[in-house]
């Protein structure tokens, strides 16, 4: 009998280990999409660097997308607090005898309310700095692909000479 319980269960953590790798996309190697923390190469605009250790090329070009914000309004949060009050209850024992006793302890119940609105600045696109690269790697048919690079990257690129060799580690790919 017990074999057979060992049985069932060991069938429902398979089955429950398939189905979770299902619903995460499993590793093959492709994304799962934004923000789902999913392993594997990034591509499009969002995403980690294609190549860890660099990548080289011609320089095509660069860009720099400044950050854009737009005025916003959300909720006023603030903290009210009130005086309360409650029962605290005191127990002494002294042989076999057994005393109890209250007291009234005061405390401030505070929780967050919303009061109005308050304006901020929302961020729409932070900001990115992109070099363009053709021959990428060394390979002729990988022409016009673009890497998210950072700022000092940009303004080494920036002051290169148009089709000068560049190396470099991107921080993502797309611009």
């Amino acid at each position: 009998m017990r074999n057979k319980h060992r049985l069932v269960r060991a069938g429902m953590v398979v089955l429950l280990v398939g189905g979770l790798g299902a619903c995460s996309g499993g590793t093959n190697g492709a994304a799962s999409g934004p923000g789902s923390g999913g392993h594997g190469t990034a591509t499009g605009t969002q995403g980690a660097p294609p190549h860890p250790d660099g990548v080289s090329g011609l320089r095509a070009g660069v860009r720099h997308l400044t950050r854009q914000t737009t005025a916003a309004t959300r909720p006023h949060r603030v903290t009210t607090c009130t005086p309360a009050t409650r029962q605290v209850k005191h127990t002494k024992r002294s042989g076999r005898s057994k005393k109890t006793w209250y007291t009234t302890e005061h405390y401030q119940d505070c929780h967050k309310t919303t009061r109005g609105t308050e304006s901020y600045r929302r961020v729409i696109r932070p900001e990115r700095w992109c070099v363009k690269l053709d021959d990428v790697n060394g390979d002729p048919k990988k022409d016009a692909v673009w890497y998210r690079v950072t700022s000092a990257t940009y303004h080494q690129a920036l002051g290169a000479d148009d089709h000068a060799r560049l190396r470099f580690t991107p921080t993502g790919t797309g611009c």
